[in-house]
């Protein structure tokens, strides 16, 4: 115990805690976003992978759930102690500081990640808990029906500007995040910064792309309600015929 909590005050040690439950963020986005894309396949499937989710893996759903839970809180933890450590390093502000090299994303790690914490929070309560009225749909089979749970959603334009915003943010946090990760690690020899910084920007545009596109999907009306049995009814709106127009059949050949 002494060795855990030794390695837990040290710095590196921080920084090693960050870097695994950050990669373990990293591998449960990606597995988010491919399950979120089913959407562009219509209510069924997408309905049907909420109900594998919630009833044929609902007991190991809850132990990752927890697990993710643990991965975050020592995430933030870990963030706010060694923010904490360098603030006081430096007890006394200088009135002027020496220019640095820095990104963009590394610059919005601390406001990005609070962002993120807060936008977890909401996610889970939109989404998971359901809290907020009219979220409490079902399918014709008795599960939740997410596909509607999201076009209820996006068809919002502040929650979906909340969302891509936050996926913005998202990008960013991924992008300095997971090649850090390797440095953190000891895996970034000097001949391969750049191999790393690029792979982190490819996973970083891949979440960001994936997770923005449903939402933007939704609100202008490229993913609608569908039709039973779960096929899209409409995908641009100058093929649409009116719901009322009569329809004509094509004359029966003779025999």
């Amino acid at each position: 115990m002494n060795i855990v909590g030794r390695f837990w005050r040290s710095q590196i040690g921080k920084k090693i805690v960050m870097a695994v439950t950050g990669l373990i963020g990293v591998a449960f986005v990606l597995g988010h976003m491919i399950g979120n894309l089913q959407v562009f396949e219509g209510a069924e499937k997408i309905n049907a992978y909420g109900r594998f989710l919630h009833h044929t893996v609902g007991t190991e759903l809850w132990l990752v759930r927890a697990g993710l839970l643990a991965a975050v809180v020592l995430h933030v933890v870990a963030a706010t102690q060694l923010t904490a450590q360098a603030r006081a390093s430096r007890p006394q502000a200088y009135h002027r500081r020496e220019p640095q090299v820095s990104t963009l994303a590394s610059r919005t790690m601390r406001v990005g990640g609070f962002l993120l914490l807060a936008f977890i929070i909401l996610h889970i309560l939109h989404f998971t808990v359901r809290a907020f009225p009219g979220y409490d749909q079902t399918d014709p089979l008795g599960g939740v029906d997410v596909y509607r749970n999201l076009l209820l959603a996006f068809r919002n334009p502040l929650w979906t500007l909340f969302y891509v915003v936050s996926m913005v943010f998202l990008g960013l946090h991924l992008y300095h995040g997971f090649w850090s990760s390797f440095r953190t690690l000891g895996a970034a020899k000097p001949s391969r910064v750049p191999l790393h910084r690029t792979a982190a920007l490819v996973v970083a545009l891949i979440v960001w792309a994936g997770f923005t596109i449903v939402p933007l999907a939704v609100f202008f009306g490229a993913v609608r309600d569908t039709a039973p049995g779960g096929a899209m009814t409409v995908l641009a709106p100058a093929a649409q015929a009116p719901a009322d127009a009569p329809t004509s059949a094509a004359p029966a050949a003779p025999r």
